[in-house]
């Protein structure tokens, strides 16, 4: 996606890490203005909403925390990105809490992840800038606006036919996580899972039920892991899970369970599908052994779960 500028507000009271930053962007084409504390910020914003706020976290008076929430009251749509320096997951998750859509950890090693991280809110800016000129058209259709702004909303990041995320935001979820691990040193696990022979189920009942069949099966994989992993559909029947914090033994535990629980549902029309339940087969990746990048795990998995479906499917490898 073309990165087009926009208007930056970065809050630091670090003027060597203000200036890098407002160099940086300011190259990227990026109309930047700076402030050096809470109070300094609230007044520019005041003046004239921006629609990508950069925060450190740690400011002196108002700290970045409390400066998300009366800037959000004033202009729900600003996304914020904030700046830690306590390599802490909890940090992190309670700024994403806050309102904040990312976060970045200084000192800065890598100006590539600032302006990865940043390109990427940027992209999010612009669509939503294009999905709220796509409601104005709608108003004058006498579409219900708060219903489709949500509809909108959902669908650059849920799949339509189950509601788990799509293969678009796990991929971002995917890197998020990676870079997350990378710097504090933590394994993740990967889980590439298939439903075996569902074309034979599709056949022998519809694709109406072999769509409920799906959604069912989405419903008990989502019921059975924690708050913090995320599920995704991968395409066709193919779903995929991150489970972050989580090593090879851990993973494969999960997903032995899933495949028992999923062999043992009564789905419906489960009877009738050979071998007379309705069951998936798995393929499991560890970062960092087996892959450093995106790429590499999820070639890993994929060959995991063919490896699976070699062997007899409604297993794990």
């Amino acid at each position: 996606m073309n990165h087009m500028g926009l208007r930056i507000l970065i809050v630091d009271d670090d003027d060597s890490q203000r200036s890098v930053l407002q160099d940086l962007l300011v190259n990227e084409g990026h109309d930047v203005t700076t402030a050096s504390n809470g109070e300094q910020a609230a007044e520019i914003f005041a003046q004239s909403p921006y629609p990508l706020v950069i925060t450190d976290l740690c400011l002196p008076g108002t700290s970045g925390l409390e400066l998300i929430e009366p800037l959000l009251r004033h202009s729900p749509d600003t996304q914020f990105i904030v700046i830690t320096s306590y390599a802490s997951l909890h940090t992190a998750v309670g700024a994403l809490r806050a309102g904040a859509c990312d976060y970045l950890v200084k000192p800065f090693d890598d100006l590539n992840v600032i302006l990865s991280v940043v390109n990427r809110t940027v992209d999010k800016i612009h669509l939503i800038d294009e999905n709220q000129l796509l409601v104005e058209r709608l108003r004058h259709q006498n579409t219900d606006l708060v219903t489709m702004n949500r509809i909108l909303q959902e669908l650059a990041v849920k799949d339509g036919l189950t509601g788990l995320y799509n293969h678009r935001y796990f991929h971002e979820i995917m890197d998020i996580e990676l870079n997350r691990s990378r710097r504090h040193r933590h394994e993740f696990s990967l889980l590439f899972i298939d439903v075996d022979h569902f074309k034979l189920y599709n056949d022998s009942h519809g694709h109406l039920q072999g769509d409920q069949l799906l959604r069912d099966l989405c419903e008990q994989l989502t019921s059975r892991v924690r708050s913090s992993d995320t599920v995704a559909r991968y395409g066709g029947e193919e779903f995929v899970m991150i489970l972050p914090e989580t090593n090879k033994p851990g993973a494969l535990t999960l997903a032995g369970n899933l495949c028992r629980h999923i062999a043992e549902y009564d789905f419906d029309g489960a009877h009738r599908q050979s071998p007379g339940k309705v069951t998936v087969s798995i393929g499991v990746a560890s970062y960092p052994n087996d892959g450093v990048e995106p790429n590499q795990l999820i070639e890993t998995a994929d060959q995991a779960l063919y490896r699976a479906k070699q062997a007899g499917r409604n297993r794990v490898v």
